[in-house]
């Protein structure tokens, strides 16, 4: 069946190649609205293409194309969303579609301006609203760009073989014409739009070469996230030990999922003060991740003021730094510093740290439920049904996000659950200490699918720019 595929997907991509494209040139300049179709409450006015509310549509006629160069200038106005529909038909229903939404209070917070809708969904939005900006999107063969003010945001290769649940069936790439759609109560507006064919010698590689770098959708649970609707983030991400921004960014774009980039700071860590911060925030803000700080110690609470903590889209810390009964400074995860006398006493200690902890000002408690290597491997023994109920009650208590950590593989299921059912929401996180343990969130996606978690269970970042 796989031979077959690959033979017909191949057969498809040579009957197309050979098939005229229209032309390269200007389809919208601020005047002239001749070669569009439109439906619903589309206006040009003033050189500007405006697009305003649910039902606005305006389709390219006769539009023919496969492998193109779409350039716009755009902007939206508050609560003006849509998308770019590109290898669609004159009734918009097949082919794909890249989001435009640079609306930071929509509930679907994780389908911002740039995303390969069912694809691609990116959790960032790089402009504001009122602000014009450019986008371009490229297709050559199976790979498809998108940039954002000239930076790439979306690389996609669809493989031979992708994976489409029933509603996202016809988004593929074929051959066809262009739409601009609305779907918000505002404005999505555009003042320059062209198109440059690309000539099949001009395709960098052929189809069997990108093919051979797509992933395997069909084992890909990646794909699987973004076909759902569910966000693709991993909220705990440290870009450090070979990892650089610009690895990691290629990274993100490979794999599909989004990166919340996490410094640590504290007293004994690269940023331990206000200033630090600033000079972060400062160099970062356009780097293509969400920002969180990871709170170091039990100091960090008053080693950064609330204004500077509050610059970071949220602020996340652990209770694996403590001070122990006898006064003694603790790091768990380290066995030289951990004195235990009674096991069992240890742990009743841990656990009233952590709660502890979650009256702190952060928003997300991560490495959750650790306990230390000598204790480890009887997590469940020491985590008794008594010790996870107040856990989760003080977690629910407190409003504060619980992670689900992909590094340790914690906290267990039996905790998980009882938080969802306490109404709990969560972050998944890698945790990585560097470039070669970043990994895909498969104990976290593990236990999504297991513990019934939506989308609307998951934390949502109050994301600036």
């Amino acid at each position: 069946m796989k031979s077959l595929s690959f033979i017909t997907s191949l057969l498809l991509c040579l009957v197309i190649a050979g098939c005229s494209q229209s032309g390269s040139g200007v389809l919208f300049d601020g005047t002239n609205m001749n070669q569009w179709k439109t439906t619903g409450n589309v206006s040009t006015a003033d050189g500007i293409l405006t697009l305003t509310g649910s039902n606005a549509c305006a389709v390219l006629k006769n539009g023919k194309y496969q492998n193109f160069e779409l350039n716009l200038e755009m902007r939206t106005t508050p609560g003006g969303k849509g998308a770019i529909a590109f290898h669609t038909d004159p009734s918009v229903g097949k082919g794909y579609r890249v989001a435009i939404n640079n609306d930071r209070d929509d509930p679907v917070w994780w389908k911002m301006t740039g995303s390969l809708l069912s694809v691609r969904n990116l959790t960032k939005s790089f402009v504001k609203e009122n602000d014009w900006f450019t986008m371009s999107i490229r297709v050559e063969g199976h790979f498809v760009t998108v940039r954002i003010n000239g930076e790439p945001v979306v690389e996609y290769i669809e493989p031979a073989e992708p994976y489409r649940v029933a509603p996202n069936s016809d988004v593929l790439l074929s051959e066809g014409t262009f739409a601009l759609t609305g779907s918000g109560t505002g404005d999505v507006q555009f003042r320059n739009i062209s198109v440059n064919v690309i000539r099949p010698d001009e395709i960098a590689e052929d189809v069997a070469s990108q093919w051979a770098q797509a992933p395997d959708e069909q084992n890909d649970d990646i794909i699987r996230l973004h076909q759902e609707d569910f966000p693709v983030l991993d909220y705990h991400v440290h870009v450090k030990g070979g990892l650089t921004d610009e690895n990691a960014a290629q990274r993100s774009r490979k794999t599909g999922i989004n990166y919340a980039a996490a410094p640590n700071c504290g007293i004994g860590f690269p940023i331990t003060d206000d200033a630090g911060v600033m000079a972060f925030l400062e160099s970062s803000r356009k780097l293509p991740f969400i920002l969180a700080m990871q709170a170091e110690g039990r100091e960090w609470v008053t080693t950064f003021s609330p204004e500077v903590r509050a610059e970071f889209d949220y602020v996340f810390t652990d209770a694996l730094t403590f001070t122990d009964s006898k006064g003694r400074r603790t790091r768990l995860w380290m066995p030289q510093e951990v004195w235990i006398e009674n096991e069992q006493e240890y742990m009743d200690l841990i656990v009233n740290k952590i709660c502890d902890v979650l009256q702190e000002p952060m928003d997300v408690y991560v490495n959750p439920c650790f306990l230390p290597p000598t204790m480890e491997d009887r997590y469940d023994e020491f985590w008794t049904e008594a010790r996870m109920n107040k856990f989760v009650e003080a977690m629910a208590n407190s409003g504060k996000a619980l992670e689900i950590n992909a590094r340790y593989k914690i906290p267990n299921k039996a905790i998980i659950q009882k938080a969802k059912a306490a109404g709990v929401k969560f972050t998944f996180g890698t945790n990585n200490a560097g470039a070669n343990d970043l990994g895909l969130l498969e104990y976290c996606i593990q236990m999504k699918n297991e513990c019934d978690i939506t989308a609307q269970d998951m934390y949502r970042p109050k994301i600036k720019i």
